[in-house]
């Protein structure tokens, strides 16, 4: 399974691109920040931001894309932009016929630390070891997409396959 994790941000959006199966070693595709410059008007930014996150979906071409849910903070400028963020890479995802899944913070922490209370370096440094990486993704942003990319293949997987039994199941039956 090729997966495209974003980590949603106005001025750095985090993407990773990582294969793997539930269980298994994942593999890094790649990874990028895209910039936006605070300078320019709302609309360029999410434009640009667009652009570049569907250009990343047909070159990867993967199979789902996961984004960071965004939760509560106490700057509601930030919290803002990081929403329009994310819709714009759910967009994106969408766009290409993809499924995509969102994860909280916590969820993707558990995933690749084991603890849902983790920190940044904690998660940068997990990356940097389940994918075998040389040296650390940086800026963090990247670390945090790879993240996300993993998180979905140990559990989206799973719950990718538990909606569709239930729905499934919901029709008339287990296939």
């Amino acid at each position: 399974m090729r997966v495209l994790g974003v980590d949603p941000g106005l001025t750095r959006c985090g993407v990773g691109v990582v294969e793997g199966m539930p269980g298994r070693q994942c593999t890094l595709v790649a990874y990028y920040v895209v910039y936006t410059d605070p300078a320019d008007d709302l609309p360029i930014r999410l434009l640009h931001l667009d652009r570049s996150l569907t250009d990343l979906v047909a070159e990867h071409r993967p199979e789902s894309v996961a984004v960071e849910r965004v939760f509560s903070q106490h700057n509601v400028r930030t919290v803002m932009g990081t929403a329009q963020a994310s819709g714009i890479a759910v967009l994106a995802g969408a766009r290409a016929g993809l499924p995509v899944q969102t994860y909280t913070p916590s969820e993707v922490k558990a995933a690749v630390t084991g603890s849902g209370q983790a920190d940044k370096a904690q998660i940068t440094a997990m990356v940097t070891r389940l994918l075998r990486l040389p040296e650390p993704p940086r800026p963090a942003d990247a670390a945090d997409a790879l993240a996300l990319a993993i998180c979905h293949i140990w559990r989206g997987g799973t719950r990718s396959k538990l909606a569709a039994a239930a729905d499934r199941a919901r029709r008339g039956g287990v296939r």
